[in-house]
């Protein structure tokens, strides 16, 4: 759990004081462990369940995602069900492991996986080079909650090193701190009989993956930008996932060619105007009629969105933008209006798309203009 305010309540049981160590280059963080718990969720409820309490504020998922988030869901509750991610519905199912019967699918490939420390890894293999046809076995941590495609460590393994075509960029925050590294993209990634051509890698920097280092057999992580391309099976009972070919498996690799890493920025207040009648006069003195419009006003709260970081020599960094400045339009649309992931996806469109961004800086707007443009031509 995190990100909880004066107003909510939580009741815990046998709590003690640890630190936790994360992804990212920073100190640990304090947290409590909590154990003995009662968890539930529509019709599931989980008995004797262990929890974590993140006490520091600055680790805050909800400012990333632009919506409210207060924790994630891990292998207490996850062990005991059979668990179907649906990336294209948007649902997530839970059934019962003993009277689960998985069906026949032709375009469906079943994986055992590995626990280590309850979480699960898959091996598959990768094509760092075109002109190699080396598949190197990589052991990857199944991150369902990271955004990318695939996180390699280089010199986990003799041959993983990052292509000679790269560039450093923001890869996100960690538990401990933010994450850089190298972004690009490699030959291919094949799981079993499924096989991607160019998808997105990211090199993290030494400094920020000590932690998950620990597990020496580990050679990096699998996000969701492959996972979402495949309805998701977890069976933790029997150490299984199954991959089926989902709405999106053939959608092209993209990654954020702008170089904006946009945040929520909490609430502004809008004034929004309304039409509520329109009233015809009639002056027969001088012939003419008269159309009457009328208006009221209403005050909202609206979502707010600012740069939190901004990568050196992108697009978004020659055109002059700065980290801080508040994003009030992209493309002639208002950014009260869109959801957060709403406004990324313009970030990932095609190379020499254009990108017209009104921002406030100190008090005063400034308007900017610049096309998309691929770092790994």
């Amino acid at each position: 759990l995190f990100n909880l305010n004066s107003k909510d309540s939580v009741l815990l049981h046998n709590m003690a004081k640890i630190k936790l160590q994360g992804l990212g280059s920073e100190e640990s963080v304090e947290a409590i462990l909590s154990k003995g718990n009662l968890f539930t969720f529509e019709n599931i409820t989980g008995f004797n369940q262990s929890l974590y309490l993140i006490m520091d504020d600055s680790f805050d998922l909800s400012s990333r995602l632009g919506i409210t988030v207060h924790g994630i869901i891990g292998y207490e509750i996850l062990k005991d069900f059979v668990v179907d991610i649906n990336y294209g519905t948007k649902r997530i199912n839970f059934y019962n492991p003993d009277n689960y019967r998985h069906k026949v699918c032709k375009k469906c490939e079943t994986f055992n996986i590995e626990l280590f420390k309850l979480k699960p890894y898959v091996n598959v293999g990768i094509k760092i080079d075109s002109g190699s046809t080396e598949i190197i076995p990589v052991k990857l941590l199944i991150d369902s909650g990271g955004s990318d495609a695939l996180w390699l460590f280089e010199n986990s393994h003799p041959s993983i090193l990052a292509p000679k075509k790269y560039f450093n960029d923001f890869l996100g925050e960690g538990l401990s701190g933010s994450v850089h590294g190298k972004r690009t993209f490699i030959n291919s990634l094949v799981i079993g009989k499924f096989e991607f051509k160019k998808p997105t890698v990211s090199f993290p920097d030494e400094s920020s993956i000590s932690y998950a280092r620990q597990f020496e057999e580990r050679n990096g992580s699998l996000g969701a930008s492959v996972l979402k391309r495949f309805n998701v099976i977890f069976d933790y009972k029997n150490k299984k996932i199954t991959l089926k070919k989902g709405s999106y498996f053939k959608e092209p690799f993209r990654y954020n060619m702008s170089g904006i890493e946009l945040v929520y920025n909490g609430k502004q207040l809008i004034r929004e105007q309304n039409f509520t009648s329109s009233r015809l006069t009639d002056d027969r003195t001088n012939d003419k009629n008269t159309v009457i419009l009328d208006y009221n006003y209403k005050y909202t709260f609206k979502p707010s969105y600012k740069i939190h970081h901004l990568r050196v020599d992108s697009p978004a960094y020659n055109a002059g933008l700065l980290e801080g400045d508040i994003v009030i339009k992209i493309n002639g649309k208002f950014t009260y209006e869109m959801e957060l992931d709403e406004i990324i996806e313009k970030f990932f469109q095609k190379e020499n798309s254009k990108i017209s961004l009104v921002v406030e800086r100190k008090g005063k707007d400034y308007e900017y203009h610049f096309y998309l443009k691929d770092m790994l031509k």
